[in-house]
């Protein structure tokens, strides 16, 4: 890692970014890297110096339009600066972002109805045999035993309650292995895996990140499609939201179209048409 900054940082500094002859300094570039969570440095601070040039080009254009905003103040408390004001007013003259009558709501509901259903529940008991997964010998051995006992279960199904007892490292052992009813996030992913895999009645050991359990389903709630009128707001919500960001970085691709920009490139309408 150290390697990759040092890296970014020599490239940052053989790098001149600017938009319209304006030199945006690499000590701001390198601050705004913190806010741009990347895979590596200079991917960070490619992002950083693009979201600069994308701030100046806006300023430059709310300049030359000589853009009147007023200094707004948020829920919470925070003041927009007047370089932040004058961004916005730009963008709400510039960028018209159309709202989606029902038909456009319908369709998005239609094509996309597995987003809009309640989570499935599960009625489920387990045994856990605890085990971390780094440690191999232990994992091993817990898996042995975990299937040892779903061999014995498989005989003996009404023993469930009386093995979880002494076998189990889960407080549920004290009512059987019951968890209760489950749902998405409740549980770890390998458990939901499972659970979603299985059918009421079943029963088979399942490996996860705290060791191995012998799971039991015995009930399973199928989620159900949620209406449209119910999730009407929030998808016409979402569509404004999606228009906005692709009007807005079509507004920003014809301003950087006209630009001389340095260091740093930007998609073209054509491509934001494209993708």
């Amino acid at each position: 890692m150290g390697c990759s900054i040092k890296s970014a940082l020599a490239h940052s500094t053989r790098t001149i970014v600017s938009v319209n002859g304006v030199v945006i300094a690499h000590d701001a570039i390198s601050r705004e890297a913190q806010n741009h969570p990347a895979p590596s440095p200079m991917a960070a601070w490619t992002a950083a110096a693009r979201a600069l040039a994308v701030r100046e080009l806006l300023l430059q254009e709310a300049r030359r339009m000589a853009v009147d905003a007023d200094i707004l103040t948020d829920g919470e408390g925070r003041t927009e600066t007047a370089e932040e004001a004058a961004i916005r007013a730009l963008v709400e003259l510039e960028v018209a972002t159309p709202t989606p009558d029902e038909a456009a709501c319908r369709r998005y509901y239609q094509h996309n109805l597995k987003r809009f259903r309640c989570a499935n529940l599960y009625e489920a008991a387990h045994i856990m045999i605890p085990a971390q997964p780094g440690d191999r010998e232990a994992y091993a051995a817990a898996r042995r035993e975990a299937k040892a006992l779903s061999l014995l279960l498989r005989d003996a199904p009404q023993r469930f309650s009386e093995l979880a007892l002494v076998y189990s490292a889960c407080p549920s052992k004290t009512v059987g292995g019951n968890l209760g009813q489950l749902s998405a996030g409740s549980t770890s992913p390998e458990f939901e895996a499972a659970l979603a895999a299985m059918t009421p009645g079943d029963t088979k050991p399942v490996a996860s990140r705290f060791g191995h359990h012998i799971v039991r389903l015995d009930r399973k709630i199928e989620g159900r499609e949620l209406p449209f009128a119910q999730v009407k707001d929030r998808i016409a919500d979402y569509l404004v939201d999606r228009a906005r960001h692709t009007a807005s970085a079509q507004y920003v691709a014809r301003l950087a179209a006209r630009a001389e920009i340095v260091g740093v490139s930007f998609p073209t309408t054509a491509d934001l048409r494209m993708s």
